[in-house]
């Protein structure tokens, strides 16, 4: 009896989605939001893991503990999960009803606070030091600001914390009642307050705004007290105030209108990073401003920075990009370059040996990925249109590719060059590509010709041209058998051609062959997988699958998600090892793997839960439509 238990074991096409990036306590890892999950980057062993933990929507804010044993994630509905990180398991799941901009820990670790419109709420630390198991004990609520908190940051004692506001201010309360000190206003900017930091052992700090202004502020203290334990009467006295942008303009990267878009300081070091707007990053030497390191890294919103515990290294990751850098500033050094595909991934596959992967995506780019470490080594850049297919040789020492550009292009893996480009006799916009078992035919089929080109690869030279399809090739498959050269191909005229034409019935979306060469797997869209025997041209079965594709009902949608199946297929399919399953997956959450020779549904995994995405959840609510 065959099983399949699958978990989920890695994350790979992004490095980064929104949100803010963390370091572990001892700088060894980077905490990244991925989408709705996390994804941790070894920077020391050069590997990526991603956590077997997954919110409902894209998250948003990260607070790591500081014995690095608690991770709280935050998305944008305002649903926290508390994670173990011991476990990689949720140990709690709270709704705060409302968006959360920031979350983060005490020193000492005994709260938690998170912004919430215009409220500071501080939490309990679940476990740890003060032995409770409650998990998001209300501690306090701090009022104050009149428009959306923004920022946190805690004194080194963990006595005072401080939001910064859209309402152009700061305010420092303390967590406990204290007789000498109450709740501080500090104004000075003209814009949002993006960051505010506290000096190590000090109440002094500073504020930074989206429109780049920093201000200095230094804690005086009035007439002291004859209780030890109550500070003095505190008054803060703005002692400088710097312009960030100037630098910026000066440099002369980017254009329109720049703004600072996220900040970091490091106590010990004194040292504060800030991102901008048009990609590039400042390091500032405090209190004097004195500004020791500057770099631009893109040329879209640095959305978040992190400096490592030693501080040493700058955590840089771009939304629009999807990127995550790691750059050590004292050496002018990458310690990771990582960055995903800036649209929809399009077509994967894996080498021969199982070690790599490549990617193809709409934005024109071929990356191959590493899947032991989880990390990207190189990029293929030179499609100018959406890459439709991708392959690997026999030899796992080439990639190949196909675009809508009208290239198939090959990839040397040993010097990471393009030394093919394939191209037809007339423009044609390909589709699907095919490889056979040698390495030595390569084929392609095009959606606007109609037609099917071979070509050889060793030679460079287009072979033949094939024609009788009257419609788009849709998918094209080699036979797998050494001693055999049989291209199957299939259309949208219904057709399924390895020797002869071969009616299926309904528009053919994929094409498979059983890794014996005594099969073959056609997915139409009527959501059937269509079963033939190439040896005689004959259908030898059909699977119904529409019913357990499953589908979704997009907020915008005016039918059903049970009538939206009707328009549902399966668009890839993939025999397993032994032949004896299927695999297949298409414009649906799930993976369907299907028995051959009983016809039936042996297993079905869900991909995501990520309601960020249209069309995941089965019923949404009336009032959310219009």
């Amino acid at each position: 009896m065959l099983c399949f238990v699958f978990q989920f074991a890695n994350l790979l096409g992004s490095v980064y989605h929104k949100g803010n990036l963390v370091f572990t306590p001892d700088g060894e890892t980077i905490l990244s939001p991925v989408g709705n999950k996390v994804t941790l980057y070894d920077l020391k062993r050069s590997r990526s893991q991603t956590m077997p933990v997954e919110s409902h929507t894209n998250i948003t804010a990260l607070a790591l503990s500081p014995n690095g044993r608690l991770l709280i994630t935050v998305n944008e509905r305002g649903e926290a999960l508390l994670i173990s990180m011991a476990s990689m398991a949720v140990v709690h799941r709270h709704r705060f009803h409302r968006p959360v901009r920031a979350v983060q820990f005490s020193p000492d670790g005994r709260y938690f606070a998170l912004t919430k419109e215009n409220l500071v709420f501080v939490y309990r630390t679940p476990g740890g030091l003060n032995r409770m198991y409650n998990p998001f004990v209300l501690e306090r609520v701090l009022q104050g600001s009149y428009d959306a908190t923004l920022s946190l940051a805690w004194t080194s004692d963990s006595r005072l914390v401080a939001a910064g506001s859209d309402d152009m201010s700061t305010r420092i309360y303390p967590i406990e009642d204290m007789a000498n000190f109450g709740v501080t206003s500090l104004g000075g900017h003209s814009a949002a307050v993006l960051g505010v930091f506290f000096e190590s052992e000090s109440l002094d700090c500073y504020t930074v705004s989206r429109s780049g202004q920093l201000c200095c502020w230094t804690c005086t203290a009035g007439s002291d007290s004859d209780d030890d334990d109550r500070l003095p009467r505190a008054k803060y006295k703005q002692r400088a105030k710097h312009f960030l942008l100037d630098v910026v303009r000066e440099g002369g990267s980017g254009s329109g209108r720049i703004e600072l878009s996220s900040a970091d300081f490091h106590r010990a070091r004194r040292v504060l990073v800030t991102g901008y707007t048009n990609g590039a990053f400042l390091i500032h030497e405090m209190p004097d401003a004195a500004l020791i390191h500057s770099l631009s890294v893109s040329d879209q919103v640095v959305s978040s920075v992190a400096l490592s515990p030693a501080g040493d290294w700058v955590g840089l990751a771009c939304s629009g990009l999807g990127q995550l850098l790691v750059w050590e500033w004292q050496s002018e050094t990458y310690i990771l370059k990582q960055q995903g595909h800036q649209n929809n991934m399009t077509s994967l596959a894996y080498a021969p040996g199982g070690d790599l992967l490549v990617t193809g995506g709409e934005d024109g780019k071929v990356k191959v990925w590493n899947t032991l470490s989880g990390f990207c080594f190189v990029t293929f850049v030179e499609h100018s249109a959406a890459v439709s297919g991708v392959a690997f040789t026999q030899s796992g020492k080439a990639v190949l590719s196909a675009s809508l550009d009208g290239t198939v292009r090959a990839f040397d893996l040993t010097r990471y060059r393009n030394f093919r480009t394939l191209t037809s006799p007339r423009p044609a916009q390909f589709a699907c590509l095919a490889v056979d078992s040698s390495g030595e035919l390569v084929a392609a089929g095009a959606q606007d010709l109609f037609e099917i080109y071979l070509w050889s690869l060793q030679l460079g030279k287009l072979l033949e041209v094939m024609s009788g399809h009257e419609g788009p090739v849709a998918g094209l498959a080699f036979s797998p058998d050494p001693t055999s050269t049989t291209l199957a191909s299939v259309s949208w005229d219904k057709t399924l051609r390895p020797v002869g034409g071969v009616p299926s019935g309904r528009w053919c979306l994929s094409v498979a062959y059983r890794p014996d060469g005594g099969e073959l797997a056609v997915a139409t869209l009527s959501g059937q997988i269509q079963l033939f025997d190439p040896a005689w041209a004959a259908q030898t079965g059909a699977i119904e699958g529409r019913a357990d594709l499953g589908s979704g009902r997009a907020d915008a949608d005016h039918v059903t998600a049970k009538t939206s199946l009707q328009a549902k297929a399966f668009s890839t399919l993939c025999y397993t090892a032994d032949g004896r399953c299927l695999l297949a997956a298409g414009h649906s959450k799930n993976v369907c793997i299907y028995h051959c020779a009983e016809r039936l549904l042996m297993a079905k995994f869900e991909i995501t839960q990520n309601r960020s995405f249209d069309a995941v959840d089965d019923f949404i609510h009336k009032r959310k439509m219009t």
